[in-house]
């Protein structure tokens, strides 16, 4: 089990980071929220949840150890897998899940890409008393870091990189000028909820 990695950032994708570590890339699967704290060249340490398939290894990293507690919590879950999981997680932070749960708030989940009213039932019975409060682990941990003047092509990107067409994504852009317009600086984490939100309402 791989349970972090911590390195420089060699590169960065719509949905993976690359981190060397000791002379070696490790490609690291990561929710938008998460890649947009992190730059090329500058050190980074993820925690991360190992995922084995008949055919693939595949790593998922996160920002710090209850989101990784969390993704794999929600994965035990019928019908939850770790695309999945990651998408929750990108909507939605830890303790943002937690109180979701704790209140039965079906509508919170099912702004989740992927997730309907049954899905979202379903979640509230497996996951209640067990997911516990909100903790406010999430609280000041550089998620969603402001990035100035790059936040339509971060959001854009991160848009495409969840697997939605390229003009579902500049329609999720524009929907989310006005709140991006309106901050000193624009919070992508923050955003790209939103903007998921917008595509879940049209569909």
């Amino acid at each position: 089990m791989i349970a972090f990695v911590s390195g420089q950032v060699a590169a960065l994708a719509p949905d993976t980071a690359v981190i060397e570590v000791g002379g070696v890339g490790m490609a690291v699967q990561c929710a938008p929220g998460t890649l947009a704290a992190l730059r090329v060249g500058e050190q980074a340490r993820l925690a991360t949840s190992l995922v084995v398939r008949e055919d693939s290894l595949t790593l998922y990293g996160f920002a710090d150890e209850d989101e990784r507690q969390v993704f794999e919590l929600l994965q035990t879950v019928s019908g939850v897998g770790p695309r999945l999981a990651q998408t929750m997680l990108a909507v939605h932070r830890p303790d943002a899940l937690r109180a979701a749960v704790a209140a039965g708030d079906e509508k919170a989940l099912t702004a989740v890409p992927g997730i309907g009213k049954k899905g979202a039932q379903r979640l509230l019975l497996e996951l209640k008393d067990r997911l516990g409060e909100p903790v406010g682990a999430g609280a000041g941990r550089g998620v969603g870091a402001p990035v100035g003047a790059s936040w339509r092509e971060q959001l854009h990107a991160a848009l495409l990189g969840l697997g939605y067409a390229l003009r579902e994504a500049d329609e999720a852009v524009a929907a989310v000028e006005p709140q991006a317009e309106a901050a000193a600086q624009p919070d992508v984490g923050a955003l790209l909820r939103a903007a998921l939100q917008s595509l879940n309402r049209t569909r």
